[in-house]
């Protein structure tokens, strides 16, 4: 079997991350992929405000599916006291129901680490270059998520290698995310000596999520050319599939907020509109219009996604071809 530090860290068969995905981390998929032998992250406002389920209630309906580990997700950017309150008292709460293994995206995570480890948990942090790394292990982080140039979602500068070797002499596991999609790039990125992958798009693309089938079908319908970057859903770079309807950047007076003192409230105002656009799209029970459908959000990976199926058995198989490459499992 292939045994790495993360794994360690996590409790889990496999080095692999099923990641949190607004809207599309519903409680079924979570529990099916964690089924699989990996590690699936719970994403909170997906849970109860998407999902429609009261946080405790919903890791409950979780554990009635799965006994495997599942993580959590805290997004800590700087924002309102409300929402601090907020993601403090779910973070209270997901510990409380047993939850261990928690990543941490945008912001400073010395608060979370201090929690998570008086529980005797991890947390492992989103960056995408040295600088955010070097804050993050300050801060007392366990390890490191690298996104890379080919995530989906909000995604990094560089390449798989390049976040690796710029990263690989901190001390701290390291999991590759961003253009995981089949055997072939786990295998690569565990090669190269990451010690797990954090895949989202090849998720989406699965029997237990539910959001709507158009999103599933643009998912394996789409090739790497279809990728593009947009920064009008949150200010920053996001990766989503090119549609008709598809545009790049915000309006001038938009960019010029973002840019001045006023930043955080502009990407709030951002995040809010997105939030309410993907709620749409995920209770949508038809086919979606093309004006609710121009930003999918999808990585490169689709490119290697060909088919809708169970999240467990995906999981599964990823797992298993790692067990049998003697270059991992021998060294």
């Amino acid at each position: 079997m292939v045994s790495t530090r993360f794994t360690k860290h996590a409790g889990v068969e496999h080095p692999i991350i099923c990641g949190a995905m607004y809207p599309c981390s519903n409680p079924e998929l979570v529990a099916a992929a964690s089924e699989g032998g990996g590690l699936a992250i719970m994403q909170p406002v997906s849970m109860t405000y998407v999902h429609g389920h009261d946080l405790r209630e919903g890791i409950r309906l979780m554990r009635n599916l799965t006994d495997k580990p599942i993580g959590f997700n805290a997004l800590i950017e700087k924002g309102s006291k409300k929402y601090f309150e907020k993601m403090s008292g779910w973070i209270d709460i997901a510990l409380e129901e047993g939850i261990r293994f928690f990543v941490t995206s945008l912001g400073k995570p010395d608060w979370v680490c201090e929690k998570v480890h008086a529980y005797g948990g991890v947390v492992y942090h989103d960056v995408t270059n040295r600088k955010w790394a070097e804050k993050g292990k300050d801060c007392g982080v366990d390890g490191l998520i690298c996104v890379n140039n080919r995530a989906g979602g909000h995604l990094g500068p560089s390449t798989m290698q390049e976040m690796y070797d710029e990263l690989s002499d901190m001390g701290l596991p390291l999991i590759c995310a961003g253009g995981i999609g089949s055997e072939a790039e786990l295998n690569k990125a565990l090669e190269i000596g990451y010690d797990g992958v954090q895949m989202g798009t090849r998720f989406i693309a699965t029997t237990e999520c539910n959001t709507p089938e158009d999103y599933k079908d643009a998912i394996v319908g789409a090739g790497e050319e279809d990728i593009t970057w947009t920064n009008r859903l949150t200010g920053v770079p996001i990766s989503v599939i090119k549609s008709p309807r598809f545009k790049q950047e915000n309006s001038w007076l938009t960019r010029k907020l973002l840019n001045s003192r006023f930043k955080h409230t502009a990407r709030m105002f951002l995040n809010a509109n997105s939030f309410i656009r993907l709620r749409k799209i995920s209770k949508s029970k038809s086919k979606n219009s093309d004006k609710m459908k121009k930003y999918f959000s999808a990585g490169k990976s689709v490119e290697t996604v060909k088919s809708i199926e169970s999240a467990t058995v995906i999981m599964n198989r990823l797992g298993e071809s790692l067990n049998s490459n003697p270059n991992l499992v021998d060294g």
